[in-house]
């Protein structure tokens, strides 16, 4: 009797696709998991980072939007207007007895 010679590829293939088929399925169900959550978990990052910096920019436009304010109030204030008037267009207070009313009938 002539021994069978069998290559050793075969064997191994044959072994392989007749109890290594479900390790395999696994293994690369593992691996596209885990690519899926290094995905993920740069994604997030990323849109933390981006989250961190609106919040910043939203504080930045708080303050200037709280000194427009405050620059508006002393701008607009009564002594600053009544100053303005009084040094650049010369105005005066007019006393009752120098009042003019018109009235007008339509």
């Amino acid at each position: 009797m002539v021994p069978e010679r069998h290559s050793l590829g075969k064997v191994i293939g044959r072994d392989f696709f007749r109890h290594g088929v479900i390790p395999l399925i696994l293994l690369v169900a593992i691996i596209i998991s885990a690519i899926f959550v290094v995905t993920t978990a740069h994604e997030t990052r990323l849109l933390t980072a981006e989250k961190d910096k609106l919040y910043e920019e939203k504080d930045a436009l708080d303050i200037e939007w709280r000194n427009l304010i405050l620059e508006e109030n002393a701008l607009g204030s009564h002594s600053r207007v009544e100053r303005l008037s009084v040094e650049k267009l010369q105005m005066v207070h007019v006393e009752p007895s120098q009042e003019n009313i018109i009235v007008s009938k339509q």
